[in-house]
């Protein structure tokens, strides 16, 4: 999922910064590995910073790129809906 997306889910698509806030100083148990940016980038502020990102995504089948990002079109899940098959 993206920032946005979770910002919209909440009721508020233009809070994508506040989801990011929370994913950086809320709980650490709930799987923000799985959240990106609308473009598919990594997050700077996850432990480790983007490396860290992508060590852990990738530990979970993902493809990560050189630059930090993954084909957000291709792995992008709704709630509700199967969740995208990891490649």
């Amino acid at each position: 999922m993206t920032y946005g997306q979770l910002a919209a889910f909440c009721g508020n698509a233009r809070a994508a910064r506040i989801v990011g806030g929370i994913a950086h100083f809320g709980d650490p148990d709930l799987p923000w590995q799985r959240v990106v940016n609308k473009q598919g980038g990594l997050a700077a502020g996850y432990p480790g910073g983007r490396a860290g990102h992508k060590q852990v995504l990738e530990a979970e089948g993902v493809q990560v790129s050189d630059d930090y990002t993954v084909n957000v079109g291709e792995l992008l899940w709704t709630p509700g809906q199967e969740q995208p098959r990891l490649l």
